[in-house]
C-alpha cells in the first residue's frame, strides 16, 4: 500500500510546489512591470549596440555596410599603442581620473557627515538645497561662467586685478593650472548630488545607538567614529569599486569645453581623442578600438577592485 501510495504524495507535492510557485509569480507582476522599463532601456541602449564592437576588428566602409567591411584583426589595436599619443593620452586620462578619486570622491562623504551633524533641520535642507542646484546646470553654463570670470582679456576677476595693481591671472591658458580647474568645477558641480546616497544611508542609522553611546559617555568624534563612519563603509567601498571602473572615463563635455591649443597637452584625453579623430576625421573602426580598450580596462578593475574588497572581508559589488 505504501509503495502504491508513495507516487500519489509525490504528484500532490510536486503539484502544490507548482501552484506556490505560479502565486509568488503572479504576485510579482506589477514589480515585473515597474523592472520593463529599465530593461528595455539596457537592452536597447547598451546591449544590442555592443554588436558594434565588431568595428574595432573592421576596416568600415559605408558602401560595405556593417558585415561586409573587410576584416583587419588586430590592426587598430596595434597603431594605438605604437602611436605616439598613446602614452600622452593614457597619462593625462589616468592623471584626471587620480584627481577624481582621490580629492573629489571623499568630497560627498565629507559633506554629507558634516551636513548630518547640523540640529537645525531646517538649516540643514536650505544647505543640501542650495548644494544641490548646481548638479542641474549644463557643463556649457559651467565653462561659460569660468571664461566670463577667468578670461585673460575680458575675464571680471583679471580687470579687477589689474585696476587695483595687480598682474593678471592666467587662470585659462596656463596649462599647470588645468588639472585643479577640473577638480574645483567638479567638487562644485556635483559634490552635493553625489550625496544624496550618503544622506539616505545616514538616516537609516537606528538613532539609538546614538543614544546609548551619549549615555557610555562618547563624544561626537567618537560617535562619528564608531558609528556614522562604519554605516556608511559598505557603500563607500561599493561605490568606490565603481569608481574604480571609470578610471578611463573623465568626462568628455567637460574637458572638451576647457580644452584650447594652449592647454591641449594636459587636456587631450581618450575621450576627446576618440571624438576629435572618430566623429571629426570619421575614423570609426579606430575609435571603436580605442572605445573597446578603455572598457576592457574598466572591467579589469572592476573585478580586481572587487575582488581585493572580498578577500578583505567586504561586500563587493557582486
Amino acid at each position: 500500500m505504501e509503495s502504491v501510495g508513495q507516487p500519489s504524495k509525490e504528484r500532490t507535492v510536486s503539484s502544490s510546489t507548482k501552484r506556490n510557485k505560479l502565486l509568488t509569480w503572479k504576485r510579482g507582476i506589477p514589480l515585473y512591470f515597474m523592472i520593463l522599463p529599465g530593461f528595455l532601456f539596457f537592452a536597447i541602449f547598451k546591449y544590442i549596440p555592443m554588436a558594434g564592437v565588431i568595428l574595432a576588428f573592421k576596416d568600415y566602409d559605408p558602401f560595405l555596410g556593417f558585415w561586409y567591411s573587410k576584416w583587419v584583426g588586430f590592426e587598430h589595436f596595434e597603431r594605438l599603442f605604437s602611436s605616439p599619443d598613446f602614452f600622452v593620452l593614457m597619462w593625462n586620462t589616468l592623471a584626471l581620473s587620480a584627481v577624481n578619486l582621490f580629492f573629489f570622491f571623499p568630497a560627498p562623504i565629507i559633506l554629507a557627515v558634516l551636513l548630518n551633524e547640523i540640529r537645525l533641520a531646517w538649516f540643514r535642507k536650505g544647505i543640501q538645497t542650495i548644494v544641490y542646484i548646481p548638479h542641474f546646470l549644463s557643463w556649457v553654463i559651467v565653462i561659460s561662467v569660468t571664461f566670463i570670470l577667468f578670461s585673460t582679456q575680458e575675464g571680471g576677476v583679471n580687470k579687477l586685478l589689474v585696476e587695483w595693481g595687480f598682474s593678471r591671472f592666467e587662470l585659462l591658458t596656463n596649462p599647470g593650472y588645468f588639472r585643479s580647474m577640473y577638480l574645483l568645477q567638479n567638487i562644485w558641480k556635483e559634490t552635493g548630488w553625489n550625496a544624496v546616497i550618503f544622506f539616505a544611508a545616514l538616516a537609516s542609522i537606528d538613532p539609538t545607538l546614538y543614544e546609548a553611546s551619549v549615555v557610555d559617555g562618547a563624544s561626537r568624534w567618537r560617535q562619528l567614529w564608531h558609528i556614522t563612519l562604519p554605516a556608511l563603509k559598505p557603500i563607500i567601498i561599493i561605490l568606490f569599486i565603481l569608481r574604480v571602473g571609470y578610471v578611463m572615463n573623465t568626462g568628455f563635455e567637460h574637458i572638451l569645453l576647457m580644452q584650447n591649443p594652449l592647454n591641449l597637452n594636459v587636456a587631450d584625453v581618450f575621450d576627446t581623442y576618440v571624438y576629435r579623430e572618430g566623429i571629426l576625421q570619421g575614423q570609426f573602426s579606430f575609435t571603436t578600438a580605442v572605445g573597446l580598450f578603455k572598457s576592457v580596462i574598466g572591467l579589469v578593475l572592476i573585478v580586481l577592485t572587487n575582488r581585493v574588497a572580498k578577500k578583505m572581508g567586504e561586500e563587493g559589488v557582486y
